[in-house]
């Protein structure tokens, strides 16, 4: 069909429906819609009225986008349910010529002529691929991160897709989940306000009116909830925590997106408490649609109706789809639990047709929304595509999102930055100095691995016609993960046969620079790891080097915080470079360079062994805490080993040095309604300019309830000259007080509070206190 012949079958549809029906008030169902459009609305009711139950159940069914290759249905399910025009959408195809062909199809079967709503996992850049998520939240840019949400939704739209995946918002304190990289780490306080930028960036509106723009990409909040607080830190796993915990922790950051104005939300697949989040009406209707007001559409994740079966809750996947409708779920992925119970289970009166009516109300506004009922083909604009898609703009933005990224971790004797024009030998050594596949990390959906820069070509590039001389040497290789078992794999451990070698060119170097860290499946989905050492020898190669008594600068690659413990106390350096994206190479060599001063900080704990996991900078105290200047016993405390982490929260080094001193407070009471500010001076006491992080931290010191013993509160990035000073100030009122009391009302208790204007979270100087008066 010709877009002009379906603009015209749908706007008769549209036009009849308004004629016969007069009215905007007398709906075929009632429900909170995402725009609040009375219009939108009305178009959305007249299409439902001309639905049959089959079309409807249709609209909620989602699945890969395979049901056609060449342009010929395929003969599988997903193509049998196309030819009955009930596939409402699909997933992870790209390209526009490709999606342009699939919604032919679907066109071409589909009665009424509602368009498929297609989507992808696009959480850090399409083709152009930004740092994990995890990393570029070390960057405290909350810009940046807006910006580069923004270039993956420019390349995203022009290739076909309307809908994301994204952002992962799970707060996470436990470096054995792999899925800890898509997210923005331990603190609720950041965590909420970088959900917040992403949304922005992914959907690029002011308001619901802003959607019919061809490069907005729906954004879908997930995993709703707590999936971050997964027991033992193991994929899928069970959470038991209290109403408190997920009030206080694990909620906030998905109301942050609602109040973005997020169209979507995605299942978690864990239990809370003992119910499944998929069937949990407790979160998704009282909480979600009762308590927040959401009105945009819910999604479960990958076969998560089907998975409450395996969790106990549901005896077969009829029931299961039915505890999906009942809490409020609206869109089923691949478990088909809809499409093949719902109208069974209407007949049979358990399912009421109106709950029917609801979702799929919410599905088909936000495709009127997307302007695809106007053009189904808005979003397949080949010439878009080959213009935006890894634009040297795009490029660019990639490459200082790096470099922002990078957290630098150690640095002793001033070792980096390795300036171009001192005559230095240097070593490269691990598997990293050539690695190219990993470079992108997991969920790099449609990033080519191949067009990633090599540290190796980064410096060979940066250090061209220098006085820095590079030798390589690969030392060993990295184990593999079994993708059939998705363990580690018995055939392929990594001997010792190359140390020697690197050892031998070590020795004729002035300084090591070694490259190390996990492939890129060790993290993320169903990549969980109980040992969370660097995998294989590479700590032995290390330790070997060590023996040289050459500098050692270590480059990491991974997806996680790592266990450092023996390298943060034998090696020199230590860069945390994470998995920084398509241009990882030249990023990283600008930061080693020094011609990028780095800036980033850390956002989730480094724990020194995983017998302190969880661990996360905000705990609350004890009845017996330790104080590291008085005796252990009987304290609150490890015997054979500090309470304290490796690298705290907050925590990042730079080129220069700060020094922060004058801490001021405005007033040492606070009237309710009022305000108090803090400021201090921070002075670049370095040699070079340079950024920095400056953190606000709040400590209520006795509530009616016990709190944290400090709480992130705001944060400030500024950039300072040599020799410059600058004071910073923040303003704190009731709001950045507030807690949940011991009846879980929202409010600030009077009292007394201490107040940190710090560096990172460790940082116990420039203390003031002040009292918040009844």
């Amino acid at each position: 069909m010709s877009k002009s012949h379906f603009l015209i079958v749908i706007g008769l549809l549209v036009s009849l429906m308004a004629c016969t029906n007069g009215s905007h008030t007398n709906k075929v169902t009632q429900w909170k819609s995402y725009s609040g459009d009375p219009d939108i609305e009305h178009k959305v009711d007249s299409v439902l009225r001309l639905m049959t139950l089959d079309e409807k159940i249709g609209q909620m069914n989602q699945y890969s986008g395979n049901f056609a290759a060449t342009g010929e249905v395929n003969d599988n399910k997903s193509g049998e349910y196309l030819k009955k025009g009930m596939i409402g959408s699909t997933f992870n195809t790209f390209g526009a010529d490709h999606i342009r062909m699939l919604q032919e199809q679907n066109l071409k079967y589909s009665r009424l002529k509602i368009p498929i709503l297609f989507a992808a996992d696009v959480i850090h850049g399409l083709e152009t691929t930004f740092p994990i998520p995890l990393a570029e939240a070390c960057s405290w840019d909350l810009d940046l991160m807006e910006k580069s949400a923004r270039i993956a939704a420019e390349e995203a739209t022009a290739s076909g897709i309307a809908w994301n995946f994204a952002p992962m918002v799970d707060i996470a304190r436990d470096p054995r989940w792999g899925r800890v990289m898509e997210g923005a780490g331990e603190d609720v306080y950041y965590g909420s306000l970088v959900a917040r930028a992403r949304v922005r960036g992914f959907q690029g509106i002011n308001s619901y009116k802003d959607f019919a723009k061809p490069n907005t990409l729906m954004a879908c909040t997930k995993h709703f909830v707590a999936y971050g607080a997964a027991q033992a830190g193991r994929d899928y796993h069970s959470v038991d925590i209290s109403n408190r915990t997920l009030y206080e922790t694990y909620l906030p950051p998905f109301k942050a997106t609602v109040d973005e104005g997020v169209a979507s939300f995605m299942t978690a697949f864990n239990d809370l408490n003992g119910v499944p989040c998929t069937g949990n009406k407790y979160i998704f209707t009282d909480i979600l649609r009762d308590a927040w007001g959401f009105g945009g559409m819910v999604v479960t994740d990958y076969t998560a109706i089907t998975e409450m079966i395996d969790h106990g809750y549901a005896a077969n996947l009829k029931q299961a789809a039915k505890l999906s409708i009942d809490a409020g779920i609206d869109m089923d992925m691949i478990s088909e639990g809809f499409v093949t119970y719902l109208k069974e289970l209407v007949k049979e009166g358990k399912v009421s047709e109106k709950q029917i009516d609801v979702a799929v109300a919410r599905i088909l506004e936000m495709k009127f929304l997307l302007g695809l009922f106007d053009d189904p083909y808005r979003y397949c604009n080949a010439e878009r595509q080959k213009e935006v898609v890894m634009h040297p703009d795009h490029l660019k933005a990639a490459r200082e999102g790096a470099q922002r990224s990078i957290v630098l971790l150690k640095n002793d004797n001033n070792i980096l930055p390795l300036k171009k024009d001192i005559v230095k030998r240097v070593a490269l050594i691990g598997p990293f100095v050539e690695e190219r596949e990993s470079l992108n990390g997991e969920w790099a959906i449609k990033g080519d691995r191949n067009k990633s820069v090599t540290l190796m070509e980064g410096l060979r590039e940066k250090y061209a016609n220098s006085a820095v001389k590079f030798t390589y040497a690969q030392g060993t290789t990295l184990p593999a993960i079994d993708n059939a078992t998705r363990h580690i794999s018995e055939t392929q451990i990594p001997d010792k046969s190359g140390f020697a070698n690197a050892v031998g060119l070590a020795k004729k170097s002035d300084i090591i620079l070694v490259a190390m860290g996990e492939k890129f499946h060790w993290s993320g989905e169903a990549a969980c790891r109980t040992d969370i050492t660097l995998p294989g020898n590479q700590r032995e190669l290390l330790k070997e080097l060590k023996k040289t008594g050459k500098p050692i600068v270590l480059v990491l690659f991974n997806g996680r915080p790592l266990d450092l413990s023996w390298e943060s106390e034998n090696v020199d350096v230590i860069v945390e470079a994470w998995y920084p994206g398509t241009m990882s190479g030249l990023a990283v060599a600008d930061v080693l360079a020094g011609d990028y001063n780095p800036s980033a900080k850390l956002v989730l704990t480094f724990p020194r062994n995983v017998g302190q996991i969880p661990i996360f900078y905000n705990t609350k105290n004890t009845g017996r805490p330790f104080d590291e200047n008085s005796p252990k016993d009987y304290k609150s405390s490890y015997i054979d080993s500090p309470n304290s982490p490796l690298f705290p929260f907050g925590y990042g080094l730079s080129y220069t040095t700060f020094e922060y001193s004058n801490p001021t407070i405005s007033s040492v009471e606070m009237a309710r309604g009022g305000n108090v500010i803090v400021s201090a001076d921070v002075t670049n006491t370095g040699e070079v300019a340079g950024e920095e992080v400056v953190q606000l931290y709040i400590h209520d010191k006795v509530g009616s309830v016990t709190r944290p013993v400090k709480e992130l509160k705001g944060f400030k990035k500024i950039h300072l000259e040599k020799g410059e000073t600058k004071t910073v100030e923040f303003t704190i009122d009731e709001d950045l007080l507030s807690m949940y009391d011991i009846d879980m009302n929202w409010l600030a208790e009077s009292g007394d509070f201490e107040v940190w204007i710090a560096t990172s979270s460790s940082d116990e100087s420039n203390h003031l206190e002040f009292t918040l008066l009844d």
